[in-house]
């Protein structure tokens, strides 16, 4: 007899208890709430009642929500004053507010971001306190987190901390409404972590709360799955170890295009790491799969956020020729030929500093208006007028309105025609640093998930969130020591005392809620465990839940990997001509040794180099370093001979003096500006007294 699907047995467990305490109290359905851990499983509990209880028009569904959209239909929610809101946007404003009356104005911009990090992880704690009490709460859980923080080396982890915890208390939350609604049953389905609120709600409303817990007991399968990749029975179970980052990532992809093949879907690709999960993303992409990304990336990382930073960074003052450059190649307002012409000409010139390049150019002329428009300080709100007029002008708001990832950034920066006014009360005066700085944690804070039409083949999300889904398959790359660890790092600025004083979960809370998750992934009829060897050059483990499983297995049996899934194409060779060039037009009149000897090297190599001038054009920003300054110093002590044989003096003054234009001189022709030369300042005058010395003795001997 085949297993049942373990989806099954954790709704039909979870349903006949949900209806057993529904009979018990003889209560009408509908006035029932089933709160379920997460948004998507609200569908999947209302089929599996149905299912279960019949679809007849008597037949009643009790209202299954998550604690969030149970608030919406309670009542409305509108938050004021200092609220946390978790909208990066407002919620960034309102840390630096706090830090400043804390009197820490001169730190805003270092521990905005840990405050507001900080604040969110206590968000669930606070909002499962009941709003009266939370006030009181916040006081007496302050005064003793104050006493582990009193040492002076802790002083801005110790104001973070008291402003994070205030701030939270102090704030009112959209679940609120909550409290004040009594279901004659809630019904909490619990995931693999108990959640604040439902425990709170627990112990207030007693034998009116319920809670089931969703996952069906599991057990250690390794006994009884198989690793042949190629058997059609349930349990399948295949270990891939990959030799690095890319073959693991080629091996997810075609592992998830194997389950697809055979018929399998939708296949849920687990991110355990987001850069090696976007990767496996876009090669599915590239093949035409359908897939929905749940766990989603911030914005920041976005091309359309990109595109807005480089606008700021472009605009500063002190702007380098790289950064204007860079903005002028994605504005299409200007013509990309105009551009190029304008970027060989500052190579050429070494200009690596915006400020000095004369604007007698026309391109030049156009660039300067803009940017003066964005370097005065101003309220927030005209700022965000300024930036819309000036991506509009620069012709790059077009393409932000039709990118889906474009429209979220517009949203998220309320960069939309009259959205600034809901900053109208921040009157402040914002100078562009700040501004930029408000954007950049603004992007960083929120989180980008583009829509996907329906049906879809592929589900990315994460481990936690395996339990319900109705899964054909399960692919879980990223399982090595450090991305999938036994006992994962809590994560925050608290420490295991502080976390326990605040009601966090401890690590080892974490560690079992990673175990049951492992545990209950395992059950799915067709799962793939992918980890690298290596990474960086050094060897890497499997996780300790795989090597666990190995050794179970090899109990049974020996050990077998899993082969490499990829199918191999095979390839018709098409041989083309080898390129004969002539320069029959580009005659060479002059020979040097160095276009010589790339003659006789490669007769390529001086076809493009020596005859059609193709060069590498050099950076513009670049790191001075030991080198420069060697150049620099010999090219200062070439222009002081000359400038010494044209002029001859034994006068140690008179040669001082020399020596020192001769440095300015070489300072200008390598375009390096005071701050740069700095550096090397401090070790000038010693070499300049030094030399001085060496060839006024060196003439002595007779020498010239």
């Amino acid at each position: 007899m085949s297993k049942k699907h373990p989806v099954e047995t954790a709704w039909d467990r979870a349903t006949a208890l949900i209806h057993d305490a529904i009979a018990q109290r003889q209560i009408h359905p509908s006035r029932v709430v089933v709160l379920v851990p997460y948004a998507q499983l609200m569908a999947q509990a209302r089929n599996a009642w149905r299912r279960a209880n019949g679809t007849g028009p008597t037949q009643f569904v009790p209202r299954f929500e998550t604690s969030l959209n149970w608030t919406r239909s309670l009542r409305g929610f509108a938050p004021d004053g200092d609220d946390l809101r978790l909208d990066a946007a407002h919620d960034v404003l309102t840390a630096a507010s706090l830090l400043s009356r804390a009197g820490l104005a001169a730190h805003q911009q270092m521990l905005a971001q840990p405050l507001m990090e900080a604040t969110c992880s206590l968000a669930k704690l606070a909002a499962a306190v009941p709003p009266e009490a939370r006030a009181n709460w916040g006081l007496q859980l302050g005064s003793k987190l104050a006493a582990d923080l009193e040492a002076p080396v802790f002083a801005f982890e110790s104001a973070t901390a008291r402003l994070a915890l205030a701030w939270a208390a102090n704030s009112s939350f959209a679940t609120d409404a909550v409290f004040d609604a009594r279901p004659e049953l809630l019904v909490v389905l619990e995931g693999f972590q108990a959640e604040p609120l439902a425990l709170a709600l627990k112990q207030t409303w007693g034998e009116s709360v319920v809670s089931i817990a969703l996952a069906s007991s599991v057990t250690n399968l390794s006994a009884s799955v198989s690793t042949d990749y190629s058997d059609a029975t349930q349990g399948q179970l295949a270990l891939h170890a990959a030799t690095d980052a890319e073959e693991e990532a080629h091996r997810a992809a075609a592992c998830v295009l194997t389950h697809l093949a055979a018929g399998r879907s939708p296949v849920a690709l687990v991110a355990q790491d987001r850069q090696l999960t976007r990767r496996v993303h876009a090669m599915l992409a590239g093949r035409g799969v359908a897939v929905r990304d749940e766990t989603g990336w911030k914005l920041s990382t976005t091309r359309a956020a990109a595109t807005l930073m480089s606008l700021l960074r472009m605009a500063v003052w002190h702007a380098s020729t790289d950064a204007v450059l860079d903005w002028l190649k994605n504005a299409p307002a200007f013509a990309a030929e105009a551009v190029t012409a304008l970027e060989i000409s500052l190579r050429r010139r070494g200009e690596r500093d915006w400020a000095g390049v004369p604007d007698t150019e026309t391109l030049v002329q156009q660039v300067q208006p803009l940017r003066a428009t964005l370097q005065a300080g101003r309220s927030l709100s005209q700022w965000l007028v300024d930036v819309r007029q000036t991506l509009q002008n620069a012709g790059q708001w077009p393409a932000l309105e039709v990118d889906v990832a474009g429209q979220a950034v517009l949203d998220a920066l309320r960069l939309r025609e009259g959205a600034e006014q809901e900053f109208a009360d921040v009157t402040a005066r914002v100078t562009l640093s700040e501004f930029t700085a408000w954007v950049s944690q603004t992007l960083e804070g929120s989180s980008f998930s583009p829509d996907h039409a329906d049906p879809v083949q592929v589900v990315i999300l994460p481990m936690s969130q395996l339990l319900g889904r109705p899964l054909a398959a399960v692919v879980l790359p990223g399982c090595d020591e450090v991305r999938l660890p036994v006992s994962p790092e809590p994560p925050g600025m608290w420490t295991p005392e502080q976390r326990k004083l605040l009601g966090l979960p401890s690590r080892a809370e974490l560690a079992e809620a990673n175990r049951a998750a492992w545990a209950y992934a395992l059950q799915f009829p067709y799962v793939d465990i992918l980890w690298r060897l290596s990474e960086g050059g050094e060897h890497l483990m499997a996780s300790g839940f795989v090597q666990a499983l190995q050794l179970a297995q090899a109990h049974v049996h020996s050990l077998v990997l899993a082969a490499d899934p990829s199918v191999l194409r095979s390839l018709v060779p098409q041989p083309c001509a080898m390129p004969r060039p002539t320069g029959e037009a580009l005659p060479v009149t002059r020979l040097s040794s160095t276009a010589y000897e790339d003659l006789r090297r490669c007769p390529y190599r001086f076809f493009a180099l020596r005859q059609l001038k193709l060069q590498a054009s050099d950076e513009l920003d670049l790191e001075v370093t030991k080198r420069d300054f060697g150049n620099w110093l010999h090219g200062a002590l070439k222009i002081f001979h000359e400038a010494l044989h044209h002029s001859p003096t034994q006068d140690d003054t008179l040669r001082l003096t020399l020596l020192n234009r001769a440095a300015e001189q070489s300072t200008q022709v390598l375009g390096l500006s005071p701050s740069e030369f700095l550096p090397f300042a401090a070790a000038w005058p010693r070499v300049r007294a030094g030399y001085l010395q060496w060839f006024a003795e060196h003439e002595a001997t007779g020498a010239s």
